[in-house]
């Protein structure tokens, strides 16, 4: 039977991202990927090699932003191991229905000036709108590259400008006031509070829906974050598509002495004396863990499917009742589409710039658009009858992924993953069929056309994933590959539970990571990096507190002096 030192459920990026820092910090690691490619949600495939060869697609991440918030490709070297970034700028793009359009540019003054052709208020508003939200990116981003419950950590993370940033939110008492009532707010309401002009209104509720909340849900308001880390870190997408960032990863786990074998799904994992000691695949394979299993599946599939019950009981006779009932997956998922083009689409009726295409295409007619596009699958209706979407034409800016001349085109569209009146047909019971995908896709292509005429017949194939067929092919739960809802109530210490927010569990030497821990979903690699620290500080205590305590004092003095420097300016 072969023994490792650590055995990681899933190949996914944030499962890659942990194997590499515990191999640099001694350990031996096998990564056992139930795929016959590892990547999990961020791959690169081949997707319609008859119909449509030589086009790449990039089935479910597309635009990385939230990776650029910490230190991964910089401390896993990962240009050596082959990932190069394209930045896109402009970052989004917008029409709307009377000839106007948002293009936002990775620049703030740039995308304002780009406002103010049609609204001067705006344009300054919008300034102050991403000022507030780049200041509370800031303050945040120290949080989201440490585990949630560690303060030393954090604060070891703390630089000058993170404490300026800080402290001009945490000032006077009504200045503190107005950040906790802006988080407790909805998006809706704060984009109304800030602006006037519907053409801009509507992108920034969608981009603040991206996190599957509707602009009207309140204290969601953080969802603004998604148009602010557009401008700074910026937006950038892997040479070679996604799979790009996984492939050089696997290449880092390898050089480092990590084994990664696919095509083994686990079935359950072994616990003897309230101690995680290894798993047994479904073909009855055992491995064994001489110091600790990781999980990156989510908490619910985790303890529900994966260990026995009693083992579960015994470590905390309260735990799978509330993984069961307290964790919240709502039913808002994916429909997605991705089409092989003989041409790019282009938006005549706004004056089409090829520019148009280098970020994210969002078809938001309206915040009531938008606002729909989330409330009808959560009541399990599909919005299609004129349907809001996120597209992506990435073969833009980068040729390698189409035949030369040629392009592809990426869809998200939200639907139901429990089509309302349907139970118990289709796929999975989910009422989800063929000829039901088909008709939206129809729908949502059509949709499109109405800005970009020749998409339509500019489709040479297409590829339709359902909701329970992402949810069969990568394993996340309804479809949803945030892996749990996020929302404020299952952020930070609250993800996937208090109890389990810090990555290890009640069960020892067993800990989770992936996009259902801390900081969430997204292509961050952060859960993995902030498992593997955890799971360092338990192992080797003494050593790994000395180091953080070292970098929370090297990181005050440099805060000082930088805040000192920053005084002495002005």
């Amino acid at each position: 039977m072969e023994s490792y030192d650590v055995i990681l459920i899933g190949a996914g990026h944030n499962a890659l991202v942990c194997a590499a820092y515990l191999l640099k910090a001694g350990y031996s690691t096998l990564l056992l990927e139930k795929r016959s490619i590892p990547g999990g949600a961020a791959t690169t495939e081949e997707l319609m090699p008859e119909e449509a060869p030589g086009f790449k697609f990039s089935p479910c991440a597309i635009n990385h932003i939230f990776i650029h918030l910490g230190p991964v490709v910089e401390e896993l070297q990962l240009a050596k191991y082959g990932l190069e970034y394209i930045w896109c700028d402009p970052v989004v793009f917008c029409p709307h229905p009377d000839g106007k359009y948002f293009l936002a540019r990775r620049s703030i003054e740039e995308t304002c000036q780009e406002i103010a052709r049609y609204n001067t208020r705006d344009a300054a508003k919008y300034a102050e709108y991403m000022d507030f939200w780049q200041r509370f990116v800031s303050m945040v981003v120290p949080i989201f590259n440490s585990p949630p419950k560690s303060l030393v950590d954090m604060a070891g993370n703390f630089n000058g400008n993170n404490f300026k940033n800080m402290l001009s939110l945490l000032g006077p008492a009504n200045e503190t006031l107005d950040l906790i009532r802006t988080a407790l707010t909805s998006p809706r309401d704060q984009i109304n509070e800030y602006f006037d002009s519907e053409f801009l209104k509507a992108p920034l509720a969608r981009l603040s829906g991206e996190l599957s909340n509707p602009p009207s849900q309140k204290a969601a308001s953080f969802g603004a974050m998604m148009m602010a880390l557009r401008h700074n870190p910026g937006m950038a997408r892997p040479k070679g598509g996604t799979g790009a960032l996984s492939e050089a990863l696997v290449r880092c786990v390898q050089d480092l002495g990590g084994k990664i074998l696919t095509d083994r799904p686990v079935k359950q994992i072994l616990i003897d004396d309230g101690k995680a000691v290894g798993v047994r695949l479904t073909n009855g394979q055992e491995y064994r863990a001489k110091e600790g299993v990781i999980s990156s599946l989510d908490a619910k599939r985790s303890f529900l499917h994966l260990i026995d019950a009693s083992d579960v009981d015994r470590a905390d006779s309260k735990l799978r009742e509330r993984v069961d009932r307290r964790i919240a997956c709502h039913n808002e998922a994916i429909l997605k589409i991705d089409c092989a083009l003989s041409e790019a689409p282009r938006f005549i009726h706004h004056n089409h710039q090829d520019e148009f295409l280098h970020g994210s295409v969002l078809i938001a007619d309206s915040m009531d658009h938008v606002e729909l596009a989330h409330t009808d699958p959560e009541i399990g209706r599909i919005p299609d009858e004129n349907p809001s979407m996120y597209a992506v034409v990435p073969s833009v800016t980068d040729p390698t992924l189409a035949p030369e001349g040629k392009h592809t085109l990426w869809i998200e569209f939200f639907v139901p993953y429990d089509i309302a009146g349907a139970k118990g047909t289709g796929i999975k019971g989910t009422g989800w069929t063929e000829e039901l995908k088909n008709r939206v896709a129809d729908r949502v292509i059509n949709k499109l056309a109405d800005y970009a005429p020749n998409v339509k017949d500019a489709i040479i194939a297409r590829h339709l994933e359902s909701p329970p067929e992402l949810e069969e092919r990568i394993g996340v739960v309804k479809g949803n590959y945030y892996h749990l809802d996020m929302t404020l109530d299952q952020m930070m210490c609250f993800r996937p539970l208090p109890e389990l927010a810090n990555y290890g569990t009640p069960i020892e030497n067993f800990y989770l990571t992936g996009a259902g821990t801390h900081p969430g979903g997204s292509i961050s690699g952060l859960p993995g990096r902030n498992c593997a620290r955890v799971f360092l500080q338990h192992k080797q205590p003494i050593a790994q507190t000395i180091k953080d305590a070292g970098n929370t004092v090297v990181s005050a003095a440099k805060s000082t002096l930088d805040l000192f420097k920053s005084d002495s300016k002005s």
